[in-house]
């Protein structure tokens, strides 16, 4: 008698997870093979290069990998050919027990840029395990009096084949006592038994020796056999009976030990020792079965004395026998079905993969930078897991394939705002309570060279005195650069161009590293006031990016320049000024007048004249204007007055350490009869004189006015023509020579035939008009009044 074990609702579900798993792999898109287990070394599985689309020359350079959570070493590609193929022995049994599902999922991994791609290897089942019993001979001891139809429980064979090569048929070997039962579809337990057809007789048949064959469904067929010992037992008639051939208890995992399962009850109809039970398991039991549970002996209470977890074993099935005390012991049997109920005990476990670090701060969004593989052990719900990102990060997950995310760019990155984030995942499971777990990855934010080196300010202005030495330092200037490394190292040069007939870099230069601006030469505030121009500030980057400042020096006056006396005029004596003066002037005449310029500017060129004392001290009857250096008489000449008077003139400026020249001054008195012609002369001089002073001051007067109105002018037309046209550089030209003139009263003067330039290389040369506004005296010692404060003034033409 022979019989298939679960043939009907197995195939079903087999079939029907067969289909789903079809369905499950088209709608996920995923490169699937397979492969018959217990494969050669070499074997071909597939072309995954051409299969996912990658080509042969890019698998090296790209650092093609294949990984799986498996083992490693089952599978391998051939990076010439882009073959999979079979690197060492595949056993199904050792990968998946009796899984009816069994794969080998890889993760293939390319670089630059980082894909990922899911790959499942189906691993097939061949017949390589034939049916297997727990043990070679099964002992049974059975009362003869046990009526017909009773039955025996046996424990069947397992096989670690699946499918087809694991459904087992079993038959018995001929006999006329026992057949095989065979258990209904709605069982819980698909136990074997043997049931009894005969009425055994221990005089007869003491003993009776049967086999037990299981065969597979393989091609070619495998069996096992076990030897059933069967011992006729005599008196005791009634054997204990459970009250139920099946119990289903549902225990949580995690119990701690001592907790109770279940309590069992059987009866004996016998009395005294015959009615007696002893409960244990059976000896076909599995060994974690008795590592996890005991049974009181006496009554029959099962209580956990292991530890219990849901992901070892799902389910326990325990064999129990009563047995009584008869002297010909009957016994009774049942089965226990312990289904451990999963607790959310297990937290979420995450994995890094593939992490690309540091990422630029100018990468694109939707840049891959890590990979990260979530799992649980729980199951259902408490095993489904998110995962989720810490707040305020530029970042995001994106779930990929199952448990996989990608942690990819969100938004853009600003290494100058934001260096490094700490990023943090979280991964929490759907169970309640849920458990949840933290992972943190720092991720660096590299510089790219997107800061120019700016300056505090766009424009820098600087004072030099003139005559400075050389090489002397002016100034430093410094520019900033939000950048990092050699993007933020800064160098300093100079705008070259042209200052008049020489160039910029031979009036100053810039050390490259710290900024600082030498003069390489002294400085001539008479040839040079202004000297503008730009330096370049750039990093080291790739490109290199800059920005200019611009510098605007001023070269300050020193007196460096002592006075000059202009050439005196027809009849003079060398350097001498010579005057024929009548005797019959009268006091406060002017008689002669001596001129001279200073070179510098500003209060170093302003002039003063003073009379120097004579030899013996005596009293000279002439005097000297402070500021106009006229010299006329400060008293009615005498005849005891010399014929001959010779006056020294100090001329002084006004500079801190004031320069002086000396003029000297050669008067002849003559009797008014002995030169009419030239007292006439002089008396003429003297209306035209007063006359003059007049005309001198209007039209000084008038030519302020003018130079006023036409720098208004010339200031309009230079801003327009800035504001419309581009600067363009030009040589600096000389300055025009200056206007001197000569009143009663004062000295307008400031240079003579002095050229000046003011080099900002962006219009013409400015020159200077240093003016002394000239005032009517009231009387005869208007020489002695000097300018007030408002009469100096510095007009730029």
């Amino acid at each position: 008698m022979e019989f298939f074990w679960g043939r009907g609702q197995e195939s079903r579900r087999l079939l029907l997870s067969l289909l789903l798993l079809a369905a499950w792999k088209m709608g996920n898109g995923q490169v699937h093979y397979s492969v018959l287990e217990e494969a050669k070394h070499g074997t071909f599985v597939g072309r995954i290069a051409q299969d996912l689309g990658l080509e042969l020359a890019e698998l090296v350079p790209r650092l093609f990998r294949v990984a799986s959570k498996e083992r490693g070493d089952l599978l391998e590609v051939n990076l010439q050919n882009g073959i999979l193929f079979v690197n060492s022995r595949i056993d199904r049994e050792e990968l998946c027990g009796r899984s009816v599902e069994c794969s080998i999922h890889l993760e293939v991994i390319v670089e630059r840029p980082l894909q990922v791609f899911h790959v499942e290897v189906e691993v097939k089942d061949i017949n390589d395990s034939p049916p297997v019993f727990p043990g070679t001979q099964k002992n049974l001891f059975i009362a003869e009096s046990r009526p017909l139809d009773s039955q025996f429980p046996l424990e069947g064979a397992s096989d670690a084949d699946t499918g087809e090569n694991a459904l087992l048929t079993y038959r018995l070997s001929p006999n006329e006592y026992f057949s095989l039962k065979k258990p209904s579809e709605d069982e819980r337990a698909k136990r074997l038994g043997l049931v009894l057809r005969k009425l055994l007789d221990r005089e007869e048949a003491p003993e009776i020796f049967l086999v037990l064959t299981a065969t597979d469904g393989g091609k070619p067929k495998l069996t096992g056999t076990v030897q059933l010992h069967i011992t006729v037992l005599d008196a005791n008639d009634n054997a204990p009976a459970f009250d139920r051939t099946l119990y289903v208890v549902k225990l949580p995992e995690n119990v701690p030990n001592g907790t109770l399962v279940i309590k069992l009850n059987a009866s004996d109809l016998d009395e005294g020792l015959n009615g007696d039970i002893i409960y244990s398991f059976s000896t076909d039991i599995l060994p974690n079965v008795k590592s996890k549970f005991h049974i009181d002996p006496v009554i029959g209470e099962i209580v956990v004395k292991g530890y219990i977890d849901f992901e070892e074993s799902k389910s326990y099935e325990i064999l129990v026998e009563g047995i009584d005390k008869g002297q010909l012991p009957l016994s009774g049997h049942c089965t226990v079905m312990v289904e451990v109920e999963d607790t959310n005990d297990n937290v979420p476990v995450m994995e890094f993969k593939s992490l690309s670090l540091p990422i630029k701060e100018d990468a694109s969004v939707g840049t891959v930078i890590a990979l990260i593989r979530v799992s649980d052990r729980d199951s259902g719900v408490n095993g489904q897991v998110t995962c989720t990102l810490s707040s305020h990060v530029p970042f995001k997950l994106v779930s990929t394939f199952k448990n996989y995310y990608s942690l990819v760019l969100d938004s853009a990155l600003d290494r100058e705002s934001v260096s490094e984030y700490a990023v943090v995942v979280t991964a929490r499971d759907g169970g309640s309570p849920s458990l949840s777990a933290i992972a943190s990855v720092s991720v660096e934010v590299a510089d790219v060279n997107d800061n120019a080196p700016t300056f505090a300010q766009p424009e820098y202005t600087v004072f030099v005195k003139e005559n400075n030495p050389p090489g002397c330092h002016i100034f430093t200037v410094s520019a900033q650069d939000l950048d990092a490394q050699e993007n933020a190292l800064v160098s300093y040069s100079l705008v070259e161009r042209r200052v008049g007939e020489r160039a910029l870099s031979s009036y100053v230069s810039v050390h490259a590293d710290s900024g600082k601006v030498y003069a390489l030469q002294p400085l001539d505030h008479e040839e040079l006031e202004l000297l503008q121009f730009q330096v370049s500030a750039r990093d080291a980057g790739v490109p290199p990016l800059g920005s200019n400042v611009t510098l605007q020096v001023f070269v300050l006056d020193e007196n460096d320049n002592a006075p000059a006396l202009l050439p005196p005029g027809a009849g003079g004596v060398d350097d001498a000024v010579s005057e024929l003066v009548s005797r019959s002037v009268g006091a406060g005449q002017m008689v002669a007048k001596v001129r001279a310029v200073d070179a510098d500017s500003g209060y170093n060129a302003w002039l003063s004249y003073e009379l120097q004392p004579t030899a013996g001290g005596a009293r000279s009857p002439f005097r000297v204007g402070l500021y106009t250096g006229e010299i006329s008489t400060t008293r009615a000449l005498e005849e005891a007055d010399a014929p001959r008077q010779r006056l020294l003139v100090l001329v002084k400026d006004h500079g801190e350490l004031p320069l002086t020249a000396t003029a000297t001054v050669l008067l002849s008195l003559v009797e008014s009869a002995q030169a009419p012609k030239t007292l006439s002369q002089a008396s003429v001089g003297v209306v035209r004189a007063e006359s003059a002073l007049v005309d001198v001051n209007v039209y000084l007067i008038i030519a302020i006015c003018a130079v006023s109105s036409l720098l208004v002018l010339t200031l309009l037309l230079y801003t327009a023509l800035r504001c419309s046209a581009p600067p363009t550089e030009s040589a600096c030209a000389p300055g025009k020579p200056r206007l001197v003139c000569s009143s009663a009263v004062g000295s307008w003067s400031y240079t003579q035939q002095r050229q000046q330039r003011v080099c900002s290389g962006e219009g013409p040369s400015k020159t200077d008009l240093m003016a002394f506004s000239p005032s009517v005296p009231d009387s005869g010692d208007r020489e002695d009044q000097p300018a007030t404060g408002d009469s100096l003034s510095k007009v730029s033409l």
